[in-house]
């Protein structure tokens, strides 16, 4: 599909009103909202001294943009403009356009997750943004690989892939999903090709991943800084969790080694346990230092025992905090909006930035909570039509749509995992899934039929 930018044309009234969504978004949101864990990374960045164990890349990535240009104004840019620009490529892979692409574009750049979303520092956009821009870059991949024009697009999803997996720690899961992407769109050349190219781009692109995310390292490390704080904390929530839904849990092991501490954390411990956040377990000093006192080994062996002597309890524990971030059934709890600049006050005098919450801020704000009452702001939507399009595309099976499948394959499985790892509710944290929901939905409106299209889009 070639057509003149000047041409009155589904195609074309997208890609202007995607453009002009960018344009606002940046204009309204620039240099961009950091939140505490972004002032941190800004810090690692300029620094290279490792002050939390989140991924590195994200900080070093921080830190090159802003040697180039001070502050996160241009990082910010990069990341929405090369999510914006893949929503545009996305435009052609049908060879067609029907009016309710138009609609589908405004659709996306009126809701909070890219007027505002886009203009927050957080890893989270980030890996949404690379996630969704590699499977459209394989959905490319897919339609010129009759014609052998698949260099520069399967590059491209290397990259993409390779960076997904060092942002965010279980992104490893998409990218298993796109390696799975890749063997499909070499069915037709025998299964046992098409395992080759799937086992090949999975090994590849971790061992590229494990390169760039050794050559990315910080320098030093914070001594304040411990190496088993994040198991730590899920150790925590867990126990605690297990023994608030089952009071006939002794926490025995604890007990054993300290039964002051196990007495304490089965009454202050379980009456601080809330299944939206882990920080609860923070509010009450005395729970605090008694689950951070114990020895390393006292705690790994309770939530063993948790696991396997009290399975259920276990289960009902994760399924209650998996429901808080899946449905956010208390959506004010979960951070669904974040504007302005906070931090440590200590780390925001060193990179010499100011705590801002200025009138902009607020009108942006309050722009995103009119949509909290509505389904704009629900994951459940987003995974029920990322389902129904799933199975849309695998039965129309036309070549790009196996990729465009395996975006909201790798999104729903990315999701599933903080079944086992979620410690808060975070808005953030699914943010993927409602990108790739957003972008599928974009892409069935360019053809909504079950008729397969062979011609390459331009």
């Amino acid at each position: 599909m070639t057509k003149s930018w000047l041409e009155f044309s589904p195609y074309n009234v997208a890609r202007l009103i995607l453009a002009a969504g960018l344009l606002i978004m940046l204009g309204t949101n620039l240099p961009g909202h950091l939140s505490v864990d972004s002032v941190i990374q800004l810090y690692e960045g300029r620094t290279s001294v490792r002050q939390t164990w989140a991924p590195a890349i994200v900080s070093w990535l921080l830190g090159a943009f802003d040697d180039v240009l001070v502050g996160t104004g241009l990082f910010v840019t990069s990341s929405s403009a090369f999510l914006t620009f893949s929503l545009m490529s996305l435009l052609g892979l049908r060879g067609k356009a029907t009016w309710l692409t138009p609609v589908a574009a405004l659709a996306i750049v009126v809701t909070p997750q890219f007027m505002l979303y886009q203009g927050i520092v957080w890893k989270d956009v980030l890996f949404a943004n690379l996630a969704v821009a590699g499977f459209i870059a394989l959905a490319h991949t897919a339609r010129g690989w009759d014609q052998g024009r698949t260099r520069l697009p399967l590059l491209a999803a290397l990259a993409c892939f390779v960076l997904a997996t060092l942002v965010r720690q279980n992104g490893v899961i998409v990218t298993v999903v796109a390696a799975l992407a890749l063997g499909w769109m070499a069915r037709g050349r025998g299964l046992l090709l098409a395992l080759r190219w799937g086992l090949s781009g999975l090994v590849l692109t971790l061992a590229i991943a494990a390169m760039v995310g050794m050559a990315v390292q910080p320098r030093e490390v914070s001594p304040k800084l411990r190496p088993d704080k994040a198991p730590r904390i899920l150790q925590h929530y867990d126990v605690i969790g297990a023994a608030a839904h089952d009071r006939s849990i002794r926490l025995d092991v604890i007990g054993a080694a300290n039964p002051a501490a196990r007495d304490l954390l089965l009454s202050k411990g379980v009456a601080a346990y809330s299944p939206a956040r882990v920080e609860t377990l923070d509010v009450d000093e005395t729970v605090r230092k008694s689950l951070w006192r114990l020895p390393d080994a006292v705690m790994a062996a309770q939530w063993r025992d948790i696991v396997q002597r009290h399975t259920a309890a276990y289960v009902a524990h994760r399924f209650d905090v998996f429901w808080q971030v899946l449905a956010t059934p208390e959506l004010a709890k979960c951070l669904p909006v974040h504007v302005g600049v906070a931090g440590p006050p200590q780390m925001l005098e060193a990179l010499q930035l100011a705590g801002r919450q200025d009138p902009q801020d607020a009108a942006v704000a309050r722009y995103a909570e009119r949509f909290f009452p509505t389904p704009v702001y629900s994951h459940l939507l987003y995974a029920a039509m990322g389902l129904a399009l799933a199975g849309f595309f695998l039965l129309r099976r036309d070549p790009a749509d196996g990729p465009m499948a395996g975006l909201l394959i790798g999104a729903l499985g990315f999701a599933a995992s903080f079944f086992v790892i979620s410690v808060a509710c975070d808005y953030r944290y699914l943010y993927v899934l409602d990108l790739a929901a957003m972008t599928a939905g974009l892409y069935f409106t360019l053809d909504p039929s079950l008729g397969r299209r062979r011609r390459r889009g331009g």
